[in-house]
């Protein structure tokens, strides 16, 4: 049974004659003449001084008029409307194309019936509008969906198509389609989801109609698409309230495909996973997320921010459910109720992105099955993001499957990505982003074998970042010269809150100097910093955004990065001798200053003094060596001998410096 109000108990017989016929008529019909099919008229003739008044079923042939019922056409010798003659051949009459299709079974005779009797004790232009709705249904369920698109741009949008007629005058409105593509929406996510709720094995034998309903929605959204594309702005209202059926129609389409997939596959209960149960998965997945958080590079941004890195996952799974906006999406009291029916009864209702320590929380990555993956991708979040959708679908099944052997599992994303268009290119990148996700060194190993086939201008910018902090610096640059970003051209345009290109910019630093190329970094360094100055003047009127999107705030970020890097890796000595700015020197002398504070065993302020006096500035160094000499007088005071002895060392040497360089 079709999903469609209109549609009959039984399917057509399409080899037959009468019902080729009759979609031959449809297709060709002049579009202004379609309302005109789905009108009911009643018969004009006299009989016994009174008019007639049956229904008419039958257009007279000598002038196509639907004016006179079966019986009295065979004895009136004139056509109402025109007073033409009817011509006596034999064929005085011929079916309506509404009753031909229901003749060829294309519509429900019990439901023009029902139609029938709302027209005699409701309103007539509501039956009117559902016979037009019916002849709608006939063209969506035969590939006709251009008749609908060219009636909306050639008839409602017509301003000379018009009618002295109330009835036909509506009719010819775009508000009838626009109920009929919300009608329509309906009654497929019903049927669809019905067949959901019935098991794997009726779902298995309703395959074909699934992908029938499919190619139905995929039908509608064109409809809806000419619709918007077609309104001007007087009528901008309409395209408001169409932009959520379109949304709608699409997630049931984009919901229906992948279930489709998932129904030839058996939801994967043949296959096995490389977990013992979901319990162990998700605990898998959460000591993942505890190593990556326990190996991540500390936030260079201000912790008060609202684009700090550290409110981005720290997974590329995680990233990715929080770029899909699916979180949002569930806790939305608008979303339609129509769109909710498709999803599994024990599908979670609620879904959280952010993968926490807490098995009782709201759900999370990992999906406690593929149905449940099913739905929080495609009945939520944005339907544009079908792409980023399939591909978190893909880790999913990489996930599961990774370790077992290629035999038992590849064939389904490879079936996967021939279904959705997904290249080979494509494939491996969520392989790559599951591998990297992985903390043991197998996955990091296959995942750096990878690399190379997909390293392009459109590889994620995270991947060089984890690579560093999983300690592979050489796969980082490899990664960072695939991706065109071991370089700033001067072409390049800043984003325009600049978060990201920071973001990356820091990342390609910090592989440089990770690398022992110390002298590339600092000449990345500049040209990142001089493209951003070209950009952005400096505007320290404004606070807060207008700080932020300045130049002075990217020069604060790379320099701090710079400095605690090579603080870390004892590269001071090295990092004093670039030629810094005096905008950079700022930042140089504060992160050192700093640390020395934080840390006086080390020599990073004595180094600090040594910047100063080897570009001959003595006063500079003389006012750094007395305050840190007060510092460590003070921390003298209140420490244990042995670190008390260190700090009176470094004091040492620097004061010997000092007097070698300044009172010499």
């Amino acid at each position: 049974m079709d999903a469609l109000p209109s549609s009959p108990r039984h399917p057509p017989k399409y080899g037959s004659a009468v019902v080729q016929n009759a979609l031959e008529q449809l297709a060709s019909i002049d579009l202004i003449k379609l309302c005109k099919e789905a009108k009911i008229e009643h018969c004009r003739a006299t009989r016994d001084l009174s008019s007639c008044g049956r229904y008419v079923h039958h257009v007279l042939t000598s002038c196509g008029h639907a004016s006179l019922c079966a019986e009295c056409s065979q004895r009136c010798d004139v056509c109402p409307i025109c007073r033409s003659p009817i011509t006596d051949n034999g064929n005085r009459v011929r079916f309506r194309l509404y009753d031909k299709c229901i003749e060829a079974g294309l519509i429900s005779k019990q439901l023009d019936e029902r139609f029938q009797e709302k027209e005699d004790y409701g309103n007539p232009v509501n039956t009117d509008v559902q016979r037009l709705h019916s002849l709608f249904d006939v063209a969506l369920q035969n590939n006709l969906t251009s008749l609908i698109c060219h009636y909306i741009t050639d008839v409602c949008l017509d301003d000379n198509a018009v009618s002295s007629d109330p009835l036909l005058a509506f009719l010819l409105d775009e508000v009838v389609i626009k109920d009929w593509c919300k009608r329509a929406v309906n009654a497929l996510i019903s049927e669809i989801g019905m067949i959901y709720r019935s098991g794997l094995e009726m779902m298995e034998s309703k395959l074909s109609q699934l992908q029938k309903f499919a190619a139905q929605l995929a039908g509608i959204y064109s409809v809806l698409e000419v619709m918007i594309a077609s309104f001007t702005e007087a009528v901008s209202a309409h395209v408001n309230d169409l932009h959520q059926l379109i949304e709608n129609t699409l997630k049931a389409k984009q919901h229906s495909e992948a279930m489709i997939w998932c129904i030839r596959h058996r939801f994967l209960q043949d296959i096995y996973s490389r977990y013992a149960d979901y319990t162990s998965w998700s605990s898998d997945v959460i000591q993942r997320k505890a190593s990556a958080e326990a190996r991540k590079w500390p936030d260079i941004f201000d912790k008060g921010s609202g684009d700090s890195e550290a409110n981005q996952g720290t997974l590329f799974i995680e990233q990715a459910l929080q770029n899909l906006g699916i979180e949002q999406s569930y806790r939305s009291e608008e979303e339609e109720a129509a769109i909710t029916r498709l999803q599994n009864e024990q599908s979670s209702s609620m879904f959280c992105s952010t993968i926490t320590a807490d098995h009782f929380s709201l759900n999370r990555y990992p999906f406690k099955n593929l149905r449940e993956a099913v739905d929080v991708l495609f009945l939520h979040g944005a339907s544009d993001m079908v792409i980023a959708k399939q591909a978190i679908l893909l880790y999913y099944l990489f996930d599961r499957h990774w370790t077992r052997p290629d035999s038992e599992w590849r064939y389904l994303v490879d079936d996967f990505a021939a279904t959705f268009g997904i290249t080979n290119r494509t494939l491996l990148e969520c392989l790559v982003f599951c591998l990297l996700d992985d903390y043991s060194s197998e996955a990091l190993e296959e995942a750096c074998s990878l690399l190379p086939k997909i390293s392009s201008k459109e590889a994620h910018p995270k991947i060089a970042q984890v690579l560093l902090e999983r300690q592979r610096p050489d796969m980082a640059l490899v990664v960072l010269k695939c991706t065109g970003r071991d370089s700033f051209s001067v072409t390049e345009s800043i984003e325009k809150d600049g978060i990201s290109s920071l973001s990356e910019a820091v990342t390609a630093v910090r592989v440089r100097i990770e690398h022992g190329h110390l002298t590339e970094a600092f000449v990345y360094h500049r040209s990142y910093c001089s493209r951003v100055k070209e950009q952005r003047a400096a505007d320290m009127t404004h606070a807060g955004d207008a700080l932020r999107s300045s130049w002075i705030y990217h020069v604060e970020g790379m320099m701090t990065e710079f400095c605690n890097i090579c603080i870390e890796r004892n590269l001071v000595d090295k990092m004093i001798d670039l030629p810094w700015d005096s905008e950079e020197e700022k930042h140089l002398h504060k992160s050192l200053f700093d640390y020395a504070h934080e840390m006086p065993t080390e020599p990073c302020g004595s180094l600090l003094v040594v910047y100063y006096l080897r570009r001959y500035r003595y006063l500079e160094a003389y006012e750094v060596d007395r305050s840190l000499q007060r510092f460590e007088q003070k921390k003298l005071e209140s420490t244990t001998e042995e670190i008390a002895s260190k700090i009176r060392k470094i004091a040492q040497w620097r004061e010997n410096l000092v007097q070698q360089e300044i009172f010499s």
